[in-house]
């Protein structure tokens, strides 16, 4: 039951303590303001296709949890509300249900409150670096998903206590994973953003979609700090606090590899128009989520509203009739992040 509790524990810090990290570069873009919008509020489009899934706008629920008894409702309430508002949802590493079958139920409810929504499994690349494809098909399998990621948490494993380090031949147990597996595989990184080098490794090795999972949102470094117990394992913990590519950095540096998601400080419905503006497909979020998944589906759909007009907001403020046309608006780009992309310029 260790890796079961694990995630209660994240649970219960995600709720009670400060876990969010600072800056995720979307503080330094800003959208045209166009004062004569020349649209109509009510005839934007802002649906989207995902690997053949219609999205009433380009969003979803980022993997949160599952893999404890208590986590059954959170996820039923989450998928509850996906289902009726149209958007997609992930779920929690589903590492603790493959361990012990009983812990499944947690994470089958997802598809049997949403049997039509774009819902994609979850899994570690420790775990698959242990037991090849066999665990990312039983993931598939357990919540009959559409997609299913890979999660990239190296610094939230070096950090824990029972961290998994070993991450040699990761590469390779994806690439096999991407050729033996029936759906779509998106690399997901957890808090600490992903490279145009990395990016370009994951193209080759067959990956269909890259979750950038940037700085900016929940640290799990920050997470684990509450955790440990030793004094040292907490100092470091607080040393990366802010470790990683924030997301826009990311977005940016990714752009044009594959189709992009913005995890990581989407924290509004205009940070998912500006990530669109930079370069994603999608925009995700888990931590505004959670605590309205603890009070009921009704919490969770009133937040997605909240992010989906602020989404249409921006698109009327920029003249943008659908989604495609505020992938091509302009953005005034300063401070971090313009330095950032002037020093990737070449390399």
């Amino acid at each position: 039951m260790m890796t079961s509790k694990r995630k209660m524990d994240h649970i219960r810090i995600c709720l009670d303590k400060e876990v969010e990290s600072l800056y995720s570069g979307l503080e330094d873009v800003m959208l045209i303001h166009k004062a004569l919008p020349e649209i109509d509020y009510y005839k934007i489009n802002t649906e989207v296709e995902f690997f053949g899934k219609k999205l009433s706008f380009p969003f979803l629920i980022a993997s949160m949890t599952g893999g404890h008894p208590e986590t059954k409702s959170i996820n039923a309430n989450l998928a509850e509300a996906v289902e009726e508002v149209g958007v997609g949802m992930g779920v929690g590493s589903q590492r603790a249900a493959i361990e012990d079958e009983s812990l499944a139920d947690s994470f089958t409810v997802v598809r049997d409150k949403a049997p039509t929504a774009f819902i994609y499994a979850n899994i570690g690349i420790p775990q698959v670096l242990e037991k090849g494809v066999e665990v990312v098909e039983k993931a598939v399998e357990m919540i009959e998903a559409d997609a299913v990621a890979i999660h990239l948490n190296y610094l939230q494993e070096a950090v824990q206590p029972e961290g998994d380090v070993n991450a040699e031949n990761c590469l390779k147990a994806i690439e096999e994973v991407c050729r033996e597996i029936d759906v779509p595989v998106i690399a997901k990184e957890t808090g600490a953003g992903i490279s145009r080098e990395i990016a370009n490794m994951l193209k080759d090795a067959g990956v269909s979609a890259i979750d950038v999972g940037g700085k900016g949102g929940t640290t799990f470094s920050g997470v684990e700090v509450y955790r440990v117990e030793d004094d040292v394992s907490k100092a470091v913990g607080f040393d990366f606090w802010d470790w990683g590519l924030p997301t826009a950095f990311s977005i940016v540096d990714c752009r044009g590899i594959l189709p992009l998601i913005a995890t990581g400080g989407i924290r509004s419905g205009l940070d998912i128009a500006k990530s669109l503006a930079l370069g994603a497909s999608l925009g995700s979020a888990a931590l505004p989520f959670l605590r309205p998944a603890t009070e009921g589906a009704e919490k969770v759909k009133a937040m997605l509203e909240y992010f989906r007009k602020g989404l249409k907001t921006a698109m009327f403020l920029t003249g943008c009739r659908d989604t495609e046309n505020l992938k091509m608006a302009k953005t005034f780009i300063t401070g971090r992040l313009r330095e950032w992309i002037e020093f990737r310029k070449g390399r």
